[in-house]
């Protein structure tokens, strides 16, 4: 079983349901000026890549770095191209302190993913997309960076955990999540193909 895939489009996104002033940006460039700009307070991170042997072999490499306990929420991706979804899920699934979920959460650890609503909510708003990807040619995959209590944790839905990259705070979180994500860009030396969004509070004044 798969759903639509879905393209990496700030706009979309927010109609999944983040309540609050918390909306989705884009990020324009993981260094300098470009990082700086994304507004702050950010609480999350969402990098979309290609899949490619060069990133199955590295994985494989990290499969004993994978957080025990549950001091995260955790999501298992078991839906092809769900990818989109499940990096949402992680970026407000672990940030339930700053904003509500509204449309999907019910109770004991929030979210009903595999509910024929969300999955209708999904593909919907894949279909607006002005990407249309070939068929039986998605090759790409989103991942969510979260700060929880002072550690940096990359949530991917293929792996059977989070990972934790080591300390980070508020202000550095930015920062900290960018340069895991230029190490992914620097493993695919010849690849360009790289998009991220940054989960941030907007000044409604």
């Amino acid at each position: 079983m798969e759903w639509t895939p879905m393209e990496i489009n700030p706009e979309m996104m927010d109609k999944l349901g983040v309540g609050g002033n918390w909306s989705f940006v884009d990020v324009l460039g993981l260094e300098g000026d470009q990082l700086s700009a994304v507004p702050k307070p950010c609480c999350a991170l969402m990098l979309l890549f290609p899949l490619t042997q060069q990133h199955e072999s590295f994985r494989q490499k990290q499969a004993d770095k994978v957080a025990a306990g549950s001091e995260v929420y955790f999501l298992k991706q078991s839906v092809g191209n769900s990818c989109g979804t499940i990096a949402l899920l992680h970026s407000v699934g672990n940030n339930k302190d700053k904003m509500t979920f509204s449309k999907y959460i019910t109770g004991q650890r929030g979210f009903v993913l595999f509910l024929q609503a969300i999955k209708e909510a999904h593909n919907d708003i894949a279909a607006e997309g002005r990407c249309v990807p070939e068929a039986d040619k998605v090759n790409f995959h989103f991942i969510a960076f979260v700060n929880v209590n002072g550690q940096l944790y990359e949530f991917d839905g293929r792996m059977d955990g989070a990972v934790n990259h080591g300390d980070t705070t508020d202000d550095t979180f930015v920062m900290d999540a960018a340069k895991v994500c230029l190490g992914f860009m620097k493993r695919e030396k010849d690849e360009v193909r790289f998009s991220a969004v940054a989960l941030s509070k907007l000044n409604t004044n």
